[in-house]
C-alpha cells in the first residue's frame, strides 16, 4: 500500500501501479496475481497452478476459513514444489513430502496434502494436468481427539481470562454455552446479537441457528461489548479503538491464561496438571455436558454420528446384578 494507490514491487526492483487505494480489494488481488504469473513464476510450474485454482470459482465457494487454511498450505508446499513443473510432480514426490514433513507435524502434512489433491483435482478436470498424483498417496493415521475438559480446568482458565482478556472470557463462555467453534464465535457481528438471542452460522455445516438468551449468555455478550468504546462497530470482538484482533492473537492470550491457570493450580495444589486441551475442546466439552434430548439439535450438527462424535465423557453403565456368586 503506497500514499495514494497499491503497488507491485518485483524482488528485481522497481514498483508497478495496480490500482487506487479505494478500488475493491478483489480487483487489486486479481492484478497483483496476474502480475505474479507474468514476471516470477516459471510457465506451467506448480506455484503458477496455484494461484490459477485461486482465481478459479470453485476456490471462490469456499469458506473464508478455509481459504486462510488454503493460503497457508501453498506457502508450506510451494517452498518444494512452487518452482517445479506441474507435469513432473509424481506420487513418489508427494510421498516423499510427506514423510519430511510429518517429521515435524502429521497434522500438516495430510493438510497440505489435501490441499495440493485440491488443486490437481481442479486442474485435472480443467486440462491443465493428466493426473492427480496425490491419489494413491496415503495420509497419516489421525486419532480422533478424546480429551475432555474437566469442569475445574475450565473455570481456572476462564477465570485468568476474566483477570486479563476480558474478549477472551466472552469468547470461551459464548463457544462454551453456544457449542460454537472459535471461529465462528470470533466472526460474530453486531447485527447477530436479536432480541431471540444470537444467531450463529455453523462455518463448517452452514446449519443456521439462533441461541436463546440465558442470563450467562447475556453476561458473556455484556463483556464483550464493555471493552469497546466506539458504538459503530460491525464485530462483536473489537478493542477500545475499534480495532479486531486476529484469531491467532485469541490463541496467544488462551495459551497464556492456560499456563498462568496451571501455575497456581501447582502451586496450590503440589500436583501436576496437564492443560493440553485447546480452545476447540470447549465445543466438545459443551456439547458433552449437554442434558437436553437433542444432542444434534443442540449442536447444528447434521447427523446424530457427528454430534456423537464431540460427546467425550465416559459413560458409566450397568453391571451385571442378580448374578449368584461362584
Amino acid at each position: 500500500m503506497g500514499k495514494s494507490a497499491f503497488e507491485y514491487h518485483p524482488p528485481k526492483g522497481g514498483g508497478i501501479r495496480l490500482g487506487k487505494l479505494s478500488e475493491p480489494k478483489e480487483i487489486i488481488l486479481a492484478k497483483y496475481n496476474d502480475l505474479i504469473n507474468l514476471m516470477e513464476e516459471p510457465t506451467g510450474s506448480f506455484a503458477q497452478l496455484t494461484r490459477e485454482y485461486f482465481a478459479g470459482a470453485r476456490y471462490k465457494k469456499k469458506k473464508v476459513r478455509t481459504k486462510k487454511d488454503y493460503t497457508a498450505h501453498s506457502e508450506k508446499v510451494c517452498l518444494t514444489f512452487g518452482a517445479m513443473n506441474r507435469h513432473r510432480i509424481k506420487p513418489h514426490f508427494i510421498r516423499q513430502y510427506m514423510d519430511k514433513r510429518g517429521v515435524s507435524s502429521e497434522t500438516q502434512a495430510n493438510r497440505e496434502h489435501s490441499f495440493m489433491s485440491a488443486v490437481f483435482s481442479w486442474a485435472y478436470e480443467n486440462g491443465k494436468v493428466a493426473f492427480n498424483p496425490c491419489i494413491g498417496v496415503s495420509k497419516f493415521h489421525e486419532p480422533p481427539r478424546d480429551r475432555y475438559i474437566e469442569d475445574f480446568e475450565y473455570y481456572l482458565v476462564l477465570n485468568e481470562a476474566d483477570i486479563k482478556w476480558p474478549l477472551l472470557y466472552a469468547a470461551m463462555e459464548i463457544s462454551y454455552l453456544c457449542a460454537a467453534r472459535q471461529g465462528d464465535v470470533w466472526d460474530l457481528e453486531k447485527t447477530d446479537i436479536r432480541k431471540e438471542g444470537i444467531f450463529i452460522e455453523q462455518g463448517k455445516t452452514g446449519v443456521k441457528q439462533i441461541k436463546e438468551w440465558t442470563p450467562r449468555l447475556r453476561a458473556a455478550v455484556d463483556v464483550a461489548l464493555s471493552v469497546q468504546k466506539v458504538s459503530s462497530l460491525k464485530y462483536l470482538f473489537c478493542d477500545k479503538r475499534g480495532n479486531r484482533p486476529k484469531q491467532t492473537t485469541m490463541a496467544s492470550w488462551y495459551s497464556k491464561a492456560r499456563a498462568l491457570a496451571k501455575e497456581k493450580y501447582e502451586a496450590s495444589q503440589n500436583q501436576e496438571w496437564i492443560t493440553d486441551f485447546t480452545f476447540h475442546d470447549i465445543k466438545a466439552k459443551s456439547m458433552s455436558d449437554y442434558e437436553g434430548g437433542d444432542l444434534r439439535h443442540f449442536s447444528g450438527h447434521k447427523t446424530e454420528a457427528q454430534a456423537q462424535s464431540y460427546n467425550r465423557k465416559i459413560k458409566v453403565t450397568p453391571t451385571l446384578k442378580n448374578i449368584k456368586p461362584v
